[in-house]
């Protein structure tokens, strides 16, 4: 028996539609899964919604169950929570997180969804990609008992980071970013706030997560001496230039790159991609990640709200997009 679900495509650059899609019934091993709500990355997907991807980067930036190719018509994301319909017993009626695009309802195989803890809502667990990419970069970061930290960019990986820093005995954590409107968010996850003039210097660690060549810049120059900025952000097609004069060799400071397609090198081996977004999701049980959901939209109006979010003419952390109610028939 042949379901129709409803999916959001990218047409063309700067224009989005809501187009059917055909599922089957789940096979051996596959789960079928009906979306309680998806978040929108703000981050990646406004850069795609843009038209942002660069040619060379095609394939690495493909998402698990996109369908299409950049730059359009493709259909991207991959922060969704449901509740599986169909599948494995272990599985029926579960709510699971999964990294597709947003649409109704999808199938897909089993070891793709992630049982979300009974203690995370479901809007909350939308954050998953975004902590889990957190997570990855204090592998990477490797943070001490009692360090001096700043996370330049309070976007939602920033302040997921942000927040994960908090939580360390003794760490004193930052939020670096241009909008003071930041601050109280910032304030609410346990760390403080700053604008870039204002920030502390000689750090022992700084993430970087604004996304923009200034936000780096101004990581470099939070350092202490033999520190190293661990940078999170995607700057697609945007040249980055960085003053690399000064004290940068002098006080032999350092960029490493962090990215979430791969597993920390100081946990690669020990820790399976799994491992980590079940982690990420257990660390979701914290009230706190509330802070980080501004605002929420119906599916069907997603092709508008991506378009205002890539603009920012909607002020947006991470916001979430509400599913229509539960199979009835064949329609989604």
């Amino acid at each position: 028996m042949s379901r129709t679900a409803r999916a959001f495509w990218l047409s063309e650059p700067g224009s989005g539609e809501i187009r059917s899609a055909d599922l089957s019934d789940p096979g051996p091993g596959e789960v079928l899964v009906r979306a309680l709500v998806s978040g929108v990355s703000r981050g990646t997907e406004t850069l795609v919604f843009r038209g942002g991807v660069p040619e060379s980067q095609y394939d690495v930036m493909r998402a698990p169950f996109q369908e299409g190719d950049f730059p359009g018509p493709v259909k991207y994301g991959y922060l969704s929570v449901g509740v599986v319909e169909a599948g494995p017993e272990d599985l029926r009626g579960r709510t699971v997180f999964c990294l597709h695009p947003h649409q109704t309802s999808y199938v897909v195989p089993a070891e793709a969804v992630a049982v979300v803890p009974d203690e995370v809502p479901a809007r909350r667990a939308v954050l998953a990609g975004a902590l889990e990419t957190a997570v990855n970069a204090l592998w990477d970061a490797r943070p001490l008992v009692g360090d001096r930290a700043a996370v330049v960019g309070a976007g939602m990986v920033g302040l997921c980071a942000a927040r994960l820093l908090a939580t360390f005995p003794g760490v004193e954590v930052t939020v670096v970013d241009v909008d003071a409107a930041r601050a109280e968010t910032a304030e609410a996850l346990g760390a403080r706030f700053a604008l870039p003039a204002q920030a502390p210097r000689d750090l022992d660690l700084v993430v970087h997560a604004s996304g923009t060549g200034a936000g780096l810049q101004t990581s470099l120059d939070l350092l202490a001496a033999d520190a190293t900025v661990t940078d999170l952000s995607w700057y697609g097609d945007a040249p980055v230039e960085l003053s690399l004069g000064g004290r940068f060799h002098s006080a032999r400071l350092g960029v490493q790159a962090s990215q979430v397609g791969e597993v920390a090198a100081a946990r690669r081996g020990r820790r399976t991609r799994a491992e980590r977004l079940a982690l990420a999701l257990r660390l979701l049980a914290d009230p706190a990640y509330d802070a980080l959901l501004t605002g929420e939209s119906a599916f069907d109006e997603l092709p508008e709200v991506l378009g205002k979010l890539a603009t920012a003419s909607i002020p947006a952390i991470c916001h979430t997009i509400e599913y229509p109610g539960r199979l009835a028939g064949g329609e989604a």
